[in-house]
Formats: structure tokens, sequence, C-alpha cells
């Protein structure tokens, strides 16, 4: 695993902050004036992060719409759950969710757990079908930026506007804040799932 491969004798962390990259020479890298001799470069750099698990999947909406096209212009969602024209489909962390600005794992929980109570209150009710709404949609997406424009983050050109992937749109992806995220899926559930078309 990765603790075994970083604590081997011959394996050092390099702080890039104090010591940036400065060179690939013929043996490795050069770094803070010091070289070092390496086997492989990997350049970790391409990961399309909060939208490329879920496209990559390809999920197929109403009408045939495929995800990757309903988000050509950038991701689309309802609380980072769910997203209008695809009925029955959860996102897990997906865009628009603080998954990627917390404990990653704590976040799985909390829409795990969301799901399961909205699922189990569906079965209760006799429903069997469950999807955004476009004006909840809508709403979301407005919100996340209306957030995320509060911040520092808009004026960084990083992966979380997609700008490590080439022609991907640059639209701002994870919500900026645990707390007031949690308490508003706590109030679209306690509200009937506000937001939602149940049938």
């Amino acid at each position: 695993g990765f603790y075994e491969a970083f604590n081997r004798p011959n394996v050092e962390l390099i702080d890039i902050r104090r010591e940036p990259i400065e060179a690939v020479t013929e043996a490795g890298l050069r770094a803070g004036g010091r070289d070092f001799a390496v086997d492989a470069i990997v350049l970790a750099t391409g990961f399309d992060a909060m939208t490329g698990s879920f496209v990559g999947v390809d999920p197929v909406g109403v009408g045939g719409r495929h995800l990757g096209d309903a988000w050509a212009g950038g991701p689309r969602n309802y609380l980072g759950l769910a997203v209008s024209g695809f009925p029955n489909l959860f996102t897990v962390t997906g865009p628009g969710s603080p998954a990627v600005f917390s404990n990653v794992i704590m976040s799985i929980e909390h829409h795990v757990e969301w799901i399961a109570d909205c699922l189990a209150a569906m079965r209760e009710a006799g429903r069997t079908r469950i999807e955004a709404t476009a004006e909840a949609e809508a709403d979301w997406v407005r919100h996340v930026a209306e957030v995320a424009g509060r911040t520092l983050l808009l004026g960084c050109n990083s992966w979380y506007l997609g700008a490590n992937i080439p022609g991907k749109p640059r639209v701002f992806m994870p919500y900026v804040g645990c707390p007031p995220y949690r308490e508003i899926c706590t109030r679209v559930a306690e509200e009937g799932y506000r937001g939602f078309a149940l049938s």
C-alpha cells in the first residue's frame, strides 16, 4: 500500500512548496538545488475530478440523453445528489456537494445515509421513482456559485474548476461548507423531499 511504499528507505518526501521542481534531468528530478534519481516520473495531473467517474459510467436518462451530454456545459444537479432527467440516479459525492472540501469518508457516509433514508421513505409511501426537478437543479447550481463567489477559490485555476482537463467547461464544482450543506439536505428531507418529483 501507500504507507509501505512511502516508508521504504529509498523514498524521500519533497515539499515542493519549499523546494519546487526546477528541472527534469537525465537521471530524474532537480528540486531545491538537489538531484533525485528516479526510475519513473508519474505526472498525475489529468484526473477529471467530480464529473469524470460519473460521465465514464455513461448513465442514460429520459429520452436517451447521456449524462455527458447533459453536463456538456458543466455539471448541473440538485444537492450534489441527483440530476434532472435522470430518475433514480443518485450521485454520491457528486459535483455540487462538499465532498472534496471535507473528510470525504464522512461525506460519503452522509450521502449514503441520506439516500437510504430517502429510499425507505419512498418505499413506505409506495413510491418507486425520484427525480430532481429542473427548477431545483437550477436553483442549486446558482446557490453553489453564489456561495463559492464569497471565497477566493474562484481566483484559482485548479481542478475544482475543471482547469486540468483541456476543453472542460470552467465551472466551480464543489459546495463550500459542510455544516450548512448537511442542514439543507436535512430540511429537504423533512419537507418531503422538496425539489424532487416522486411518483
